[in-house]
């Protein structure tokens, strides 16, 4: 099995993204982050990450826009791990056909897990 590629946090909170790199890099992970939409779509350019989380709501371009955009682009496709503070969150991660959701504030046990899995998921031949 290969390795997994980083993991792409994009979220306008750069505490969330601070705090997000720290704990995913604790764990094993390379991570990239992004601010927005944005720059997120200029960071899978330059490297293909394993697992996408993405936030929602972002100025520039947010989380509908981007996903949009990124499923427009060539495949393979990381898998979208969709984190909010919306009530709405499942029916956000539904709209952009995301593979899991968490809910700010989130378990990081549980933000591990969802991340390992489908970070396996994507490294599998």
């Amino acid at each position: 099995m290969s390795r997994p590629g980083p993991v792409l946090v994009v979220d306008d909170d750069a505490t969330i993204r601070t705090f997000l790199k720290m704990a995913l890099s604790d764990n094993g992970f390379e991570v990239m982050t992004a601010e927005h939409g944005l720059a997120a779509l200029d960071a899978v350019r330059r490297a293909r990450p394993s697992v996408i989380l993405l936030d929602m709501r972002m100025p520039i371009m947010d989380g509908w826009a981007f996903s949009l955009a990124y499923r427009q682009g060539s495949p393979p496709h990381a898998p979208i791990v969709v984190l909010t503070a919306a009530r709405d969150a499942a029916q956000y991660a539904g709209e952009i056909e995301a593979d899991a959701y968490l809910a700010k504030p989130f378990d990081l046990q549980e933000l591990m897990r969802v991340v390992g899995r489908l970070a396996e998921g994507a490294s599998a031949p």
